[in-house]
């Protein structure tokens, strides 16, 4: 299974497609771990994530895909950070490539059970140290990390 790459070089980004993204960091009830899940498409672990589509607010579409993704119907309750690096380009397995704008929220479950969708196969709980040992999402372990330093509207 082909892993989605980072290619880092000055002004990378101008190589891809501009795409807006989302992400959210939910907590378990101790606030001791966070909620990740494996991607179908590439076997990688992230945040649950996804695209802005078109005529939606990113709170709106960080809500929509935690439900597509998990189940879990959500409330974002804090904005963590903007990431837009241009010295980055994404590369996914099916060839596109994209220079990505992410929004990264903290939400918390209002309703629904944990489960998985089409584009997940895995899902759980993970601590920081346990997350530092899996095969993730690039970027997404600088997302928790801004989270659980209490950070709020960083910009990178």
């Amino acid at each position: 299974m082909e892993k989605t790459k980072i290619i880092l070089g000055e002004r990378a980004g101008k190589n891809g497609e501009l795409r807006l993204g989302c992400s959210a960091v939910i907590y378990d009830s101790f606030r001791e771990k966070f909620l990740l899940t494996r991607r179908a498409d590439n076997g990688q672990w992230c945040l649950p994530s996804g695209r802005v589509e078109a005529g939606e607010s990113v709170s709106e579409a960080c809500v929509r895909e935690v439900l597509e993704e998990t189940s879990l119907l959500t409330r974002v309750t804090k904005l963590v950070g903007i990431y837009s690096d241009p010295d980055k380009l994404v590369i996914y397995p099916d060839g596109n490539k994209a220079h990505i704008i992410a929004v990264n929220f903290e939400a918390e479950i209002i309703g629904g059970e944990l489960g998985g969708s089409d584009e997940t196969t895995d899902w759980g709980y993970y601590s920081m140290q346990q997350a530092e040992k899996m095969d993730m999402l690039p970027g997404h372990l600088e997302r928790i990390k801004d989270s659980l330093s209490g950070l709020v509207g960083v910009i990178k």
